[in-house]
């Protein structure tokens, strides 16, 4: 069992959010329940991820590095399953901050993708082996 139960992220519009969230969750096996005014994405033996409306209409988007939000990585099993998620994220609508490639500073084995919604919500795909899994 997660440790973590669900993340609820508010989006400024759930229509565009499961425009741009949907591709990406479902290439990851996530199965989708929706709501009368919110959507959720769920897998067994994973975290449940929410969008919602906003309580207050233009408090959006989010500024990537103020207090808050930082992104959310998605782990994977190979640098080939962090180029794809890239592309389908990118197809969906979201924009690249940092294409797939080896960030040294991290570790000489971790590759990894970062992409921004509408909404300034930034996500990582990220591939990390173990040292001896190389």
């Amino acid at each position: 069992m997660p440790v973590f139960d669900h993340l609820g992220i508010t989006v400024d519009d759930v229509p565009r959010g499961i425009a741009q969230f949907d591709p990406i969750l479902r290439a990851l096996g996530f199965d989708r329940t929706d709501a009368d005014t919110s959507v959720s994405w769920w897998k067994d033996g994973e975290t449940e991820l929410i969008l919602m409306p906003p309580r207050e209409e233009g408090t959006g988007p989010h500024v990537h590095g103020r207090v808050g939000w930082q992104h959310l990585a998605f782990a994977v099993d190979s640098r080939a399953e962090v180029d794809r998620l890239h592309d389908i994220a990118l197809a969906a609508g979201w924009t690249a901050v940092r294409d797939p490639k080896i960030y040294p500073r991290f570790s000489d084995r971790y590759y990894a993708s970062f992409v921004e919604d509408d909404n300034g919500i930034r996500i990582e795909f990220m591939h990390n082996p173990p040292r001896d899994a190389e």
